[in-house]
């Protein structure tokens, strides 16, 4: 087993509302390794956001999990966030970078680019973000990419690769084999039938029996 050991990262729905959600989060960062939390929310005012930060950020923080918001730097900083995560359409990194921070953490979307990964990389992004690698609902997904590029770039590069798009318990194992530091989920953990900790636990048992 290599020393970063694949762990998970997990993202909120596009849209929840806080109180009712604070308890599945509660439910799934006490199951078992979670690494970070991404609060990734569409179309949703500023003050939204500040209120799902204000209610989820400090059950994430409080169990040493980063809690990172999805394409707001300033929102941000100013709601006490770990760091931000943005896209290839969103705030470009040097910006986010300048808003947040050098101590806060920022990832990048990279979708199934080489280039696009190799240029955040190099200007000092904290990890890169590879996918759709399966179909997923919950977002459009335009990219497609295969495990083959999570290899390369762990071979070539020592900034941590993130995978997403339609991750389940069943079919993580080539992600996690292939090199993935973190596992991006949605779904298939906050719509697991048996709740979240119960999608959390076969989560961690998949990764564990991928890397053997």
């Amino acid at each position: 087993m290599t020393e970063t050991a694949c762990r998970l990262y997990l993202v909120t729905p596009p849209v929840l509302e806080p109180a009712a959600f604070a308890p599945k989060l509660t439910e799934a960062l006490d199951a078992g390794d979670v690494a970070c939390v991404q609060l990734r929310l569409k179309d949703c005012s500023d003050d939204a956001v500040r209120r799902a930060c204000d209610a989820l950020r400090p059950i994430a923080q409080d169990r040493g999990v980063a809690f990172i918001l999805n394409d707001h730097p300033e929102l941000a900083r100013e709601t006490g966030c770990d760091g931000v995560h943005v896209g290839q359409k969103d705030t470009p990194y040097a910006q986010a970078r300048r808003i947040v921070g050098n101590d806060a953490i920022v990832g990048v979307t990279c979708h199934d680019s080489r280039h696009l990964a190799m240029e955040a990389g190099e200007a000092g992004a904290d990890y890169v973000a590879f996918g759709a690698f399966f179909p997923t609902t919950t977002k459009d997904a335009e990219f497609k990419a295969e495990p083959e590029l999570l290899r390369w770039w762990s071979e070539l590069m020592e900034v941590p690769c993130v995978a997403i798009g339609g991750i389940t318990q069943e079919n993580c194992g080539p992600l996690v084999s292939a090199g993935a530091d973190f596992l991006a989920v949605v779904g298939a953990v906050w719509n697991h039938p048996d709740g979240p900790g119960a999608a959390v636990k076969a989560f961690n048992a998949a990764i564990a029996a991928a890397e053997g």
